[in-house]
């Protein structure tokens, strides 16, 4: 008997195809602009805190950043102008973290509350001390930088005064002192506050807490 091949039991074996995995896409020009950027804020914003504006070394600022002073150049102008982006650097990344709380209009005494504490895990950061480093060095100065802070700090203390007034109608916050001047003891009571407990957790957040519920003439929790 022949034995034959029967093709159709055959198996057949194909080359596949194989698809190199894509080369990782090369960072743009506008992205490693971004990074630098980024980079000297963050230093710049450490510099101020600990030194403050007079103080701040642009070539130091860019050297911890990892950068040389003629980058440092090419996105800043100079001290000023560097110190101004860290202004508005700052109160965004306040913004993102903590700036939703604002329009809890249904629960403001709730939403102070977690501004409050939310604030103290902010203030747990070196770059948390900007503002007040800046506010206290050009107290009295008429100054682009000491605007900016200023204009800063008034919109935080607009959005609280906000909510306090939504309180005061809702019989959530009792009678007392007009919104404005509450919101100001707010702010400053609670800014002051976790940043002399910068960094003793959970101390800050439950002291924060409770100033918060003081400040707006609620009853303060026993524990």
């Amino acid at each position: 008997m022949t034995n034959r091949y029967d093709l159709s039991n055959a198996v057949v074996c194909t080359r596949e195809t194989v698809t190199p995995p894509e080369a990782p896409a090369r960072a743009t020009q506008a992205d490693r602009r971004a990074r630098t950027r980024a980079a000297l804020l963050e230093s710049a914003a450490q510099g101020i805190s600990r030194y403050g504006y007079t103080n701040l070394v642009l070539e130091r600022v860019a050297s911890e950043a990892g950068y040389t002073r003629g980058a440092l150049y090419h996105l800043f102008a100079n001290k000023e102008e560097l110190a101004l982006a860290v202004v508005e650097w700052v109160e965004k990344g306040w913004y993102d973290e903590l700036g939703h709380l604002f329009a809890n209009d249904a629960d403001p005494v709730g939403a102070l509350v977690e501004l409050a504490r939310g604030y103290a895990v902010y203030c747990r950061r070196d770059v948390s001390r900007v503002m007040m480093t800046l506010r206290a060095e050009f107290e009295g100065r008429d100054h682009p930088v000491g605007r900016a802070v200023k204009e800063a700090i008034d919109r935080v203390v607009d959005d609280s005064t906000r909510l306090i007034i939504a309180g005061r109608t809702s019989g959530a916050i009792p009678p007392g002192p007009p919104p404005r001047e509450l919101a100001l003891a707010y702010v400053g009571g609670v800014e002051g506050l976790v940043i002399y407990l910068s960094g003793q957790a959970p101390i800050d957040e439950q002291l924060a807490e409770r100033a918060t519920l003081g400040i707006l003439g609620l009853h303060t929790p026993t524990a």
